[in-house]
């Protein structure tokens, strides 16, 4: 009687402790904050925002891991398939849950750019991880919107610094898609073209619907340019620089961030070769932190590091610090967002009075053999190739350098 006494006792006692721990654990779990992201996660770009969804989650995952975190993290990651209707949609979902804090939102600029009202209006603070038409932050005043990585003007400035001021070409043809996107980079390439008194033979708008291309190549052909220069994105590009080959116009191709993905160069396979685009930042092999950032990635996912993942990687930690900092209030974010001042792997990142990052660098790529590589590392700049373009201006046949 006595042991069967003890041993209640015994199972009294420990069930209290038991729900003592449960009660105090209970007490200091870490309160859940919920962001959200945002990008086109099906459809002809969804490899990039593939990309950039693990690089934003690698972010959340490290933060949650550290032990440093006041909050846990938790994602919400909404698809706006490269469409502004679309966007619109699922910013509006994400705005109208209260529990969102805030959001890393759109890669396509003609869905960033008709979204910002949407932010503003609810309040819930978007940092933009790929969109690079300019007027996504210098349009509007709003405190909601920022942008991690650069604009158009900064692109298409180092993109005539190098095809203009150091390789010498004098005369452009200009294709361009129709939308906000393609408009933008027009407006700002042809400043830059007359500002250095390069020839413009033509401009051509196409859509981005758009698969035969033959009847303004063929005009293009008989202008004789030394580079075509297309503001767009990949799909496009790869048709046009397919179709190009196959009129035999020997030009320059010469393109935006737009065709910086793995798909232009695996789809075209040697057709790429020699083909040179533009990018916001450094390369990830000689950024801060971008070795540890690609083996870590390398890590998680087996989908290939696009243009702008180490973007969407460093938006998330800027939303992250803000939280940490603030708390999970949306107005409180929107102030200490619009003040960010830190170093990510992408390198500084400030935000100006208009919530852009005034730090953002530009690098220029050349397809070599099947990849993207840093211009400046090149066998182009080192002289070992010859561009398309330089063997067309010197009257010589181009011999394609490309190897398997």
């Amino acid at each position: 009687m006595q042991q069967l006494l003890r041993a209640l006792v015994s199972g009294v006692i420990i069930a209290f402790f038991v729900s003592i721990m449960g009660f105090f654990s209970t007490a200091l779990a870490k309160e859940k904050v919920k962001i959200a992201f945002i990008g086109p996660l099906t459809g002809k770009h969804e490899k990039m925002g593939a990309s950039c969804k693990n690089a934003f989650m690698l972010a959340v995952n490290q933060w949650n891991a550290s032990g440093k975190n006041k909050y846990q993290y938790e994602v919400v990651t909404l698809d706006d398939e490269c469409v502004p209707a679309k966007g619109v949609q699922v910013a509006t979902k994400a705005a109208a849950d209260p529990t969102i804090v805030a959001a890393a939102a759109h890669y396509c600029s003609m869905v960033a750019i008709s979204t910002t009202d949407v932010f503003h209006k609810f309040g819930l603070p978007n940092v933009v991880w790929g969109a690079v038409l300019p007027d996504i932050t210098y349009g509007n005043d709003f405190k909601e919107i920022s942008r991690v990585n650069g604009t158009q003007v900064e692109q298409n400035k180092f993109n005539a610094t190098l095809v203009v001021d150091k390789l010498g070409f004098r005369k452009f043809v200009i294709i361009h898609d129709t939308t906000d996107y393609g408009r933008g980079h027009l407006k700002y390439f042809e400043a830059e073209l007359k500002a250095r008194k390069a020839e413009i033979l033509g401009v051509y708008g196409v859509t981005i619907e758009q698969k035969e291309f033959s009847t303004i190549l063929s005009q293009i052909k008989s202008l004789n340019p030394e580079v075509v220069y297309f503001g767009g994105l990949t799909p496009s590009g790869v048709l046009i620089k397919t179709q190009m080959d196959k009129l035999g116009i020997k030009a320059q191709f010469l393109g935006t961030s737009g065709i910086k993905s793995d798909d232009f160069n695996t789809t075209l396979g040697a057709n790429a070769e020699g083909v040179i685009c533009m990018l916001d930042g450094a390369p990830v092999s000689s950024l801060k932190g971008g070795p540890e950032f690609a083996a870590a990635y390398s890590k998680a996912y087996d989908t290939p590091i696009e243009a702008y993942a180490p973007f969407a990687y460093s938006a998330a930690n800027v939303i992250m610090k803000a939280v940490e900092k603030v708390g999970p209030d949306r107005a409180k974010l929107a102030e200490a967002i619009d003040k960010t001042d830190t170093e990510d792997i992408i390198g500084r990142i400030h935000f100006n009075e208009y919530g852009q990052n005034d730090s953002a660098l530009v690098t220029a790529y050349v397809s070599q053999d099947g990849k993207w590589v840093p211009w400046d590392e090149s066998e182009y700049a080192s002289k070992k190739r010859m561009l398309p373009g330089i063997a067309l201006k010197k009257g010589v046949a181009w011999q394609n350098p490309y190897k398997h």
